[in-house]
């Protein structure tokens, strides 16, 4: 390279870099935070594949509300009910749109329920309510559905014959099949090959985002998107299940009555029909799939690791799992199965069900937001589009709302007198605008599952309690528990 090429590409790298510094040191009346390198923004203070940690570190210098930079990615933090609550809810308008997740960007291209924003997310989130409501949520058709799936999981425990099991693929099977009741109109066996294949490939996206591979990613998309590695397996995971749905799409599409809609499926491409002539639509094939995408993997993983989560807590503490069972056996006995109604009249299970929710945490970061316009915030100014972080972990082991927060015990949504008590700061399915659409339905299913289980079965471990591992195996997008083994007992 000649003296001259070589003087003017390090004159611009040099122009390049002050603009970056400029353009990140200037804080405009920022919230406070570590200061920024040119280019690699705050890359130094966050630990490699622990940035909760890293995170937690930060807000025990800067406070509840504190600027960091992802590269030259400008993100504001939120720690702690309060300031979380106060975006989300009091500012819901302002602080409701979705942010940048790195991760799977290449895949969703702003498209789907979960990943868009402005008039495409408010077309499929009021279609997602919409057709979930018509096929099943919130009426007695998808209680009986939970019900008959709960007899499944039940009869495949009962075959195990009391040996020691991972019950992780159980768990995603009958969860699985709650949504595939309402995107497809069928459960799938248990057994069946492609299904137990689409189970581990949902697994495999979670655990791919929760990786130090995803935590770098999705803090450096900048440099990342362009260098190979298994960063980039999210994605491709995201093309094989669209490839399922393309197969069952193309199978539908051939006995389709627009009158009769059987599913999610249908309901879609009757819409797209019908709006086939309008040049703005947002009914199109890429939100298909991404829309489709996004209820199935959510409708899916969330819950089931849930309930992973949930028996690992129970055999480590059989006094709270025997409470349950008496509880179940006053109110339900062992002739019928539960029912939703229930719930109602079983308080301690109710906490418990809260209480398992609030400490296995499963989407500690929560998803990105991003502000739709300059807004003061807490006396700083966050400018238009700045991602926001406002993460879960923070609110759900806030210990003003939680005391010893690092403890479980389903007494904190008692009363005295055995009542249940609500908390404000139970915000596991988020908040605000974009809270989950499907909390109603997870909540039902943990219910369903885990009353129909303990009714039917005790539950042992193959080793002693206090060799079993509570703590999640990965802090990340996703908290996922550490493999255990648990035995069925009949009852």
């Amino acid at each position: 390279m000649e003296p001259l090429t070589l003087v003017l590409v390090f004159l611009i790298s040099c122009v390049l870099c002050l603009y970056t510094w400029d353009r990140m040191n200037k804080r405009h009346n920022l919230p406070p935070g570590p200061t920024p390198l040119p280019i690699i923004g705050n890359l130094l203070q966050l630990k490699p594949g622990k940035m909760l940690e890293s995170l937690k570190e930060m807000r025990e210098s800067y406070g509840d509300v504190y600027t960091l930079y992802l590269g030259p990615r400008r993100v504001v933090v939120l720690c702690g009910y309060d300031a979380v609550k106060e975006a989300l809810v009091d500012h819901g308008e302002i602080f409701g749109n979705r942010g940048l997740l790195p991760c799977v960007e290449l895949y969703v291209k702003g498209h789907g329920v979960i990943f868009s924003n402005g008039e495409c997310w408010k077309q499929m989130r009021r279609f997602s309510v919409k057709t979930l409501r018509n096929f099943g949520m919130g009426k007695r058709s998808i209680e009986e559905r939970i019900q008959e799936e709960g007899h499944y999981l039940v009869e495949t425990f009962r075959e195990s014959n009391g040996t020691p099991i991972n019950p992780s693929c159980h768990f995603s099977q009958v969860t699985a099949n709650i949504i595939c009741s309402i995107i497809f109109g069928n459960r799938f066996a248990y057994e069946d090959p492609d299904f137990r294949r689409l189970m581990h490939i949902i697994q495999d996206i979670f655990r791919s985002m929760s990786s130090f591979w995803g935590q770098l990613y999705d803090a450096f998309d900048l440099f990342m998107r362009y260098i190979p590695g298994p960063h980039h397996r999210t994605n491709m995971y995201l093309y094989q299940l669209e490839e399922f749905v393309k197969r069952r799409m193309e199978i539908d599409k051939n006995t389709l009555d627009p009158s009769k809609p059987r599913h999610l499926i249908d309901s879609f491409l009757i819409r797209m029909a019908e709006e086939k002539q309008n040049p703005s639509t947002h009914f199109n094939m890429k939100n298909f799939y991404t829309n489709t995408l996004n209820l199935f993997v959510a409708g899916t993983e969330t819950v089931s690791t849930t309930l992973r989560h949930a028996f690992l807590l129970l055999l480590k503490h059989p006094n709270i799992k025997s409470k349950v069972q008496e509880e179940i056996d006053q109110v339900i006995g062992r002739q019928r199965a539960p029912k939703p109604e229930d719930r109602e009249s079983m308080p301690y299970t109710d906490a418990v069900i809260h209480e398992i929710h609030r400490f296995a945490n499963v989407l500690p970061m929560n998803l990105p937001h991003s502000v739709s316009m300059d807004t003061k915030f807490r006396g700083f100014t966050i400018p238009q589009g700045t991602d926001v972080f406002p993460i879960l972990t923070f609110v759900l082991q806030d210990p003003k709302y939680f005391p010893d927060p690092f403890t479980f015990n389903p007494d904190r949504f008692l009363e005295q007198n055995g009542i249940f008590k609500k908390n404000e700061a139970f915000m596991v399915f988020s908040a605000g605008k974009r809270i989950c659409l499907g909390e109603g339905l997870a909540q039902l299913e943990m219910f369903i599952f885990l009353t129909t289980v303990l009714q039917n079965f005790e539950i042992t471990s193959p080793i002693d309690l206090k060799d079993l591992d509570i703590s999640p195996q990965m802090v990340g997008f996703s908290n996922l528990p550490r493999p255990y083994k648990i035995s069925f007992i009949p009852r």
